[in-house]
């Protein structure tokens, strides 16, 4: 594996995204949403793993170069930062990986605010062919709508910020509108899957997430 950190340009300015490469890919790339906390070394850790699979990873970073060490901080953060600059900042390094990397498609996962802009990202950003947002909030019906790309929303049933009732009314509206969704249940907290957080990690759910995250880009991308 090889990692770089690319920097491209924004609406609201100059950005950087970390990459992990393969030795020998599989010709598909995934792309990485941090959590509220930033860009830090659990989301470059993930991208890694994303490599060791096969996918080149990339995480871009939302925060331009900032990165939150406690809760307080991270919540301000996270309230900053305007759904339009996130999902253009998301946009644009589609746009920088398929120039660099020659990938025409990619697939989008993210975990808490990363899932939350996982998965609008895959309702309204083009490039995009599969997505596996983590515990994300859930947009608006008529942006839910517009969704048509495979999507599994991995969530927690003790979470209490993405409450089963959330996660309801996301099935709710993929029933509706008959969207491409499949909604994953651990009973587990949320942020389940970060290991560096022992109040919250449960490896059991993390592992088989992992696997089911992987198969499914396998075979969607």
């Amino acid at each position: 594996m090889t990692t770089e950190t690319i920097e491209f340009a924004t609406a609201n300015g100059d950005t950087t995204a970390y990459v992990a490469k393969p030795e020998s890919g599989n010709g598909k790339a995934v792309m990485l949403i941090h959590e509220w906390w930033g860009l830090n070394d659990h989301i470059k850790d993930i991208a890694g793993r994303y490599a060791a699979e096969g996918f080149i990873a990339i995480a871009p970073d939302l925060y331009r170069g900032k990165i939150a060490t406690d809760p307080e901080n991270a919540s301000k953060m996270m309230h900053a930062l305007a759904i339009e600059d996130g999902l253009d900042t998301i946009g644009r390094a589609v746009s920088e990986a398929t120039a660099r990397y020659g990938v025409s498609h990619l697939g989008i996962t993210g975990y808490c605010m990363g899932g939350t802009f996982a998965l609008r990202a895959a309702c309204e950003v083009e490039g995009i062919a599969a997505a596996v947002p983590f515990y994300g909030d859930i947009p608006e019906e008529s942006v839910l709508a517009k969704l048509r790309v495979p999507t599994i929303f991995v969530s927690g049933t003790r979470d209490g910020w993405i409450t089963p009732a959330k996660v309801a009314e996301l099935e709710d509206a993929a029933e509706k509108h008959k969207l491409p969704v499949e909604s994953l249940k651990y009973d587990a907290d949320h942020a389940f899957f970060n290991n560096t957080r022992p109040e919250v990690f449960n490896e059991d759910a993390a592992s088989d997430a992992w696997s089911r995250a992987v198969a499914f880009f396998n075979s969607n991308l």
